[in-house]
């Protein structure tokens, strides 16, 4: 196994589903729910994660982006999130996070594919339920052990 160690760039919360994702200065993820205050807790994709990378390589194709506009709630960089399987440990600060679900399934196209013809989260992001709960911020170290 090898070890991955990033940092959380941002952390993105939306109070109702379909509202767009705004960054804030931290999130409270809560054991078995998700994130306090934001409009996915719950379910199996209790939390998202997309990392820097795959943005800019939406950035790099001309678009004007802030973070949240993919519905990610974390913003990771330094860590290659697409290496993870389902059941791969994620430690961001004091919490434990497992993913549950590598990309999503695309119903209704965004604003985002309509502009540039392509979208990352379906096969970039992936999602995760909190083990653990605790406080995440922009700046914590991320720990990922790859299968």
């Amino acid at each position: 196994m090898t070890h991955g160690l990033g940092q959380v760039v941002a952390v993105c919360v939306s109070k109702k589903t379909g509202e767009q994702k705004k960054a804030v200065e931290s999130i409270t993820l809560i054991e078995n729910y998700g994130i306090e205050g934001d409009a996915h807790g719950g379910s199996e994709r209790q939390v998202s994660l997309l990392a820097q990378e795959s943005i800019d390589t939406m950035r790099a194709k001309g678009l004007t982006l802030q973070d949240g506009d993919f519905a990610e709630n974390i913003v990771t960089s330094g860590v290659d999130l697409l290496r993870t399987q389902i059941g791969t440990v994620i430690e961001i600060a004091d919490t434990i996070l497992e993913v549950t679900q590598i990309g999503k399934k695309c119903h209704q196209r965004c604003a985002i594919y309509h502009q540039a013809g392509d979208c990352v989260m379906p096969t970039h992001g992936i999602f995760v339920r909190v083990v653990q709960g605790g406080t995440v911020s922009p700046g914590d170290e991320i720990h990922i052990e790859y299968p």
